[in-house]
Protein backbone atom coordinates (compact mmCIF):
# COMPACT_ATOMS: atom_id res chain seq x y z
CA UNK A 1 0.00 0.00 0.00
CA UNK A 2 2.86 2.34 0.87
CA UNK A 3 4.51 1.66 -2.52
CA UNK A 4 1.29 2.35 -4.38
CA UNK A 5 0.81 5.61 -2.48
CA UNK A 6 4.41 6.67 -3.23
CA UNK A 7 3.99 5.87 -6.92
CA UNK A 8 0.74 7.85 -7.05
CA UNK A 9 2.40 10.88 -5.43
CA UNK A 10 5.30 10.67 -7.89
CA UNK A 11 2.92 10.49 -10.86
CA UNK A 12 0.87 13.42 -9.61
CA UNK A 13 4.03 15.47 -8.97
CA UNK A 14 5.42 14.62 -12.41
CA UNK A 15 2.13 15.57 -14.05
CA UNK A 16 2.07 18.87 -12.19
CA UNK A 17 5.64 19.65 -13.22
CA UNK A 18 4.93 18.73 -16.80
CA UNK A 19 1.83 20.93 -16.89
CA UNK A 20 3.87 23.90 -15.74
CA UNK A 21 6.28 23.75 -18.66
CA UNK A 22 5.35 25.20 -22.03
CA UNK A 23 8.13 25.37 -24.60
CA UNK A 24 8.14 27.41 -27.80
CA UNK A 25 10.54 28.27 -30.58
CA UNK A 26 11.37 31.36 -32.58
CA UNK A 27 13.40 31.98 -35.70
CA UNK A 28 15.08 35.33 -35.03
CA UNK A 29 17.05 35.31 -38.28
CA UNK A 30 13.91 34.87 -40.37
CA UNK A 31 12.16 37.70 -38.53
CA UNK A 32 15.20 39.96 -38.99
CA UNK A 33 15.29 39.19 -42.70
CA UNK A 34 11.66 40.33 -43.01
CA UNK A 35 12.04 43.59 -41.09
CA UNK A 36 12.19 46.66 -43.36
CA UNK A 37 14.87 48.20 -41.11
CA UNK A 38 17.32 45.46 -42.12
CA UNK A 39 17.91 47.15 -45.49
CA UNK A 40 19.20 50.29 -43.76
CA UNK A 41 21.35 48.18 -41.45
CA UNK A 42 22.89 46.46 -44.48
CA UNK A 43 23.52 49.84 -46.18
CA UNK A 44 25.12 51.24 -43.03
CA UNK A 45 27.31 48.16 -42.62
CA UNK A 46 28.39 48.33 -46.25
CA UNK A 47 29.26 52.02 -45.90
CA UNK A 48 31.21 51.35 -42.70
CA UNK A 49 33.04 48.45 -44.36
CA UNK A 50 33.97 50.72 -47.25
CA UNK A 51 35.29 53.32 -44.78
CA UNK A 52 37.44 50.68 -43.12
CA UNK A 53 38.65 49.43 -46.51
CA UNK A 54 39.53 52.98 -47.58
CA UNK A 55 41.47 53.48 -44.36
CA UNK A 56 43.38 50.24 -44.92
CA UNK A 57 44.05 51.16 -48.55
CA UNK A 58 45.37 54.58 -47.51
CA UNK A 59 47.67 53.00 -44.91
CA UNK A 60 48.84 50.45 -47.49
CA UNK A 61 49.51 53.16 -50.07
CA UNK A 62 51.47 55.18 -47.49
CA UNK A 63 53.46 52.08 -46.54
CA UNK A 64 54.18 51.19 -50.16
CA UNK A 65 55.27 54.76 -50.90
CA UNK A 66 57.54 54.77 -47.84
CA UNK A 67 59.06 51.44 -48.88
CA UNK A 68 59.56 52.58 -52.47
CA UNK A 69 61.23 55.80 -51.36
CA UNK A 70 63.49 53.87 -49.01
CA UNK A 71 64.51 51.40 -51.74
CA UNK A 72 65.28 54.23 -54.16
CA UNK A 73 67.35 56.21 -51.63
CA UNK A 74 68.86 53.35 -49.66
CA UNK A 75 72.34 53.50 -51.19
CA UNK A 76 72.71 57.20 -50.49
CA UNK A 77 71.51 57.08 -46.87
CA UNK A 78 73.75 57.01 -43.86
CA UNK A 79 73.58 53.95 -41.65
CA UNK A 80 71.73 55.83 -38.88
CA UNK A 81 69.09 57.25 -41.27
CA UNK A 82 68.75 53.86 -43.00
CA UNK A 83 68.15 52.10 -39.64
CA UNK A 84 65.65 54.78 -38.60
CA UNK A 85 63.70 54.39 -41.85
CA UNK A 86 63.76 50.59 -41.60
CA UNK A 87 62.33 50.89 -38.10
CA UNK A 88 59.66 53.28 -39.39
CA UNK A 89 58.81 50.81 -42.20
CA UNK A 90 58.51 47.91 -39.73
CA UNK A 91 56.25 50.04 -37.52
CA UNK A 92 54.08 50.97 -40.51
CA UNK A 93 53.91 47.27 -41.47
CA UNK A 94 52.80 46.30 -37.96
CA UNK A 95 50.23 49.13 -37.90
CA UNK A 96 48.83 48.00 -41.23
CA UNK A 97 48.57 44.42 -40.03
CA UNK A 98 46.82 45.52 -36.80
CA UNK A 99 44.39 47.66 -38.77
CA UNK A 100 43.53 44.73 -41.03
CA UNK A 101 42.98 42.44 -38.04
CA UNK A 102 40.95 45.00 -36.13
CA UNK A 103 38.76 45.95 -39.08
CA UNK A 104 36.83 42.69 -38.93
CA UNK A 105 36.33 43.16 -35.17
CA UNK A 106 35.21 46.75 -35.70
CA UNK A 107 32.78 45.63 -38.40
CA UNK A 108 31.34 43.00 -36.02
CA UNK A 109 30.95 45.62 -33.27
CA UNK A 110 29.17 47.95 -35.69
CA UNK A 111 26.87 45.13 -36.83
CA UNK A 112 25.97 44.31 -33.22
CA UNK A 113 25.31 47.99 -32.54
CA UNK A 114 23.01 48.32 -35.56
CA UNK A 115 21.13 45.06 -34.93
CA UNK A 116 20.60 45.63 -31.21
CA UNK A 117 17.43 47.79 -31.66
CA UNK A 118 15.93 45.19 -34.03
CA UNK A 119 16.60 42.34 -31.61
CA UNK A 120 15.15 44.50 -28.84
CA UNK A 121 11.97 44.99 -30.88
CA UNK A 122 11.69 41.22 -31.36
CA UNK A 123 12.36 40.62 -27.66
CA UNK A 124 9.61 43.00 -26.54
CA UNK A 125 7.06 41.30 -28.81
CA UNK A 126 8.22 37.85 -27.73
CA UNK A 127 8.03 38.75 -24.07
CA UNK A 128 4.44 39.91 -24.47
CA UNK A 129 3.46 36.66 -26.22
CA UNK A 130 5.27 34.55 -23.61
CA UNK A 131 3.39 36.28 -20.79
CA UNK A 132 0.02 36.11 -22.57
CA UNK A 133 0.30 32.45 -23.50
CA UNK A 134 2.22 31.13 -20.50
CA UNK A 135 5.39 29.88 -22.15
CA UNK A 136 8.14 28.93 -19.74
CA UNK A 137 10.92 28.40 -22.29
CA UNK A 138 11.59 29.60 -25.83
CA UNK A 139 14.41 28.28 -28.01
CA UNK A 140 15.90 29.87 -31.09
CA UNK A 141 15.42 27.42 -33.96
CA UNK A 142 18.90 28.17 -35.30
CA UNK A 143 20.53 26.78 -32.17
CA UNK A 144 20.47 23.10 -33.16
CA UNK A 145 16.88 22.39 -32.20
CA UNK A 146 15.98 19.00 -33.61
CA UNK A 147 12.17 19.10 -33.52
CA UNK A 148 9.29 20.99 -32.02
CA UNK A 149 5.65 20.90 -32.98
CA UNK A 150 4.77 23.82 -35.31
CA UNK A 151 2.01 24.93 -32.93
CA UNK A 152 4.72 26.10 -30.51
CA UNK A 153 6.65 28.14 -33.08
CA UNK A 154 6.22 31.77 -32.07
CA UNK A 155 7.91 33.26 -35.15
CA UNK A 156 4.66 34.28 -36.92
CA UNK A 157 3.11 35.64 -33.72
CA UNK A 158 6.17 37.81 -33.06
CA UNK A 159 6.18 39.04 -36.66
CA UNK A 160 2.52 40.00 -36.41
CA UNK A 161 3.12 41.67 -33.02
CA UNK A 162 5.83 43.94 -34.47
CA UNK A 163 3.72 44.71 -37.53
CA UNK A 164 5.45 42.67 -40.23
CA UNK A 165 3.47 41.35 -43.15
CA UNK A 166 3.89 37.68 -43.90
CA UNK A 167 2.76 35.92 -47.02
CA UNK A 168 0.57 32.84 -46.88
CA UNK A 169 3.38 30.89 -48.58
CA UNK A 170 5.90 31.90 -45.90
CA UNK A 171 3.37 31.14 -43.19
CA UNK A 172 2.96 27.61 -44.61
CA UNK A 173 6.74 27.16 -44.86
CA UNK A 174 7.20 28.09 -41.22
CA UNK A 175 4.40 25.76 -40.24
CA UNK A 176 1.86 28.07 -38.58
Amino acid sequence: MKKLFTIMICLVSFSALQAQTKVGTINNEYILSQMPEIKQVEKDLTAYGEELDASIKQKYDDYREMLEKYNNERESLTKIIRLAREKKIRTAEADLQKLQENSSKLLQIKQDELLRPLYQKIAVALEAIVKEEGFTQVFNENQSLIYISPEYDLTIKVMKRIGLEISEEDQQAIGN
